[in-house]
């Protein structure tokens, strides 16, 4: 595979271990700043809404630039993003310089999916995006223990700290080994936007958002699931959660080479793999080693979407596709937060702390009813092409 993205997946991996170090050393931030514990969760709140927003505006902003020139440009608002938050003189500053540094998450892996699938020989486009994206699940089994523990030890501001200086390897990394890109053929927001016209962009958004919130669903309340309900003590849960990214790391790659092969029958094995494993753990939970095993198989079942849906929402975006490319980050946080919200319902509810597993084994189903749907329209589409054709 080409070199240039290792590059890409530097700046994965720093943007993965921001995103999900937060979590780690919320109650060192906390302290810090003098706060509840609720309130210095709109640091990671802070952090989804700068996603979100950023992944549309930035790359509808930037879409006659070059895309290597994006690429820096995102890595670099990134970075000053994390150096300004680790040097936060309060709470408030912090959630702004949070949401700062979310702002260029969507857009650089936009950028990095359209330029990472360029550089790939036909029949290996979602391999080679699927490689960027190993950064990210690998930043769950080494950036997040690891920046943990330095939080711990060292104080949380050293951790974001070390991750603006991530920021910059990735800069150089980039700068060095990305070849230059040219500006986009016919370079239009109104032609990235004509994209959003088609009804399977919409599809493959929703996928995302229904079927990867079946994997937040249960993993935003993992923690108490392992301790209260599993036996599990509060030391063990960062290892497991490593255990947990060790199978999104293997899913990514996975779901990376058989996107290729073939996409739709793939993704539907993938979605009723997740919303098996997801109802299964509602029963292994109960037990240590049958809840470790889950858990690996959960990242791993959930991870295999990722490539595959970013690989096809290229493939239905046309000649147009950072801007849809994008917009699947933002699809990721709100999946993130439609499956954490209705997990927390359904515990407010007095259901349990296992509750969340059906929760997304549920979103995983309608996942993959929609992924369905989006195969019957691929299919009355082949059927209709002769005609239209004569």
């Amino acid at each position: 595979m080409p070199v240039a993205l290792l590059a890409l997946a530097i700046g994965a991996f720093g943007i993965g271990t921001t995103e999900f170090v937060m979590m780690g050393v919320l109650p060192e931030a906390a302290a810090d700043f003098g706060v509840s514990i609720p309130s210095a969760g709109y640091l990671i709140s802070g952090y989804a809404l700068g996603v979100v927003v950023g992944a549309p505006l930035l790359t509808a902003a930037a879409v006659r630039l070059p895309r290597k020139t994006m690429l820096l440009a995102m890595m670099g608002l990134f970075t000053l993003g994390n150096a300004l938050f680790a040097l936060s003189p309060n709470q408030e500053f912090g959630v702004a310089f949070r949401f700062l540094a979310g702002l260029p998450h969507g857009a650089f892996f936009g950028a990095g999916a359209v330029v990472a699938s360029s550089l790939a020989k036909p029949g290996e486009r979602a391999k080679a995006v699927s490689m960027m994206f190993m950064g990210l699940t690998l930043a769950n089994v080494v950036g997040v223990p690891l920046g943990t523990l330095l939080g711990q030890k060292v104080g949380w501001r050293a951790t974001f700290g070390v991750v603006a200086v991530i920021g910059l390897l990735a800069m150089a990394a980039i700068a060095k080994l990305v070849p230059h890109q040219g500006k986009p053929v016919d370079p239009s927001l109104r032609g990235e936007l004509g994209a959003f016209r088609r009804p399977q962009v919409w599809l493959a958004l929703a996928i995302v958002t229904f079927g990867l919130g079946g994997v937040f669903a249960c993993l935003s309340y993992i923690a108490p699931m392992l301790t209260d309900v599993t036996g599990y003590s509060p030391s063990h849960v960062t290892l497991l959660l490593s255990l947990a990214g060790v199978g999104m790391t293997i899913g990514n790659y996975l779901g990376g080479r058989l996107a290729d092969k073939a996409l739709m029958p793939s993704l539907y094995v993938s979605l009723i793999g997740l919303a098996s494993v997801l109802a299964i753990f509602t029963f292994t939970a109960n037990g240590k080693v049958g809840a470790a095993v889950t858990i690996f198989f959960v990242g791993l079942a959930g991870f295999m979407i990722g490539p595959m849906m970013q690989a096809r929402i290229m493939e239905k975006a046309g000649g147009t596709p950072s801007l849809v490319s994008a917009a699947v980050q933002s699809a990721f946080n709100i999946a993130n937060s439609i499956g954490a919200y209705l997990g927390g319902l359904v515990i407010a509810g007095g259901l349990g702390l296992v509750a969340p597993n059906w929760v997304g084994a549920s979103l995983a189903v309608l996942g993959l009813s929609l992924a369905v749907v989006s195969g019957g329209l691929d299919r009355r589409e082949a059927r209709l092409a002769p005609a239209m054709a004569s």
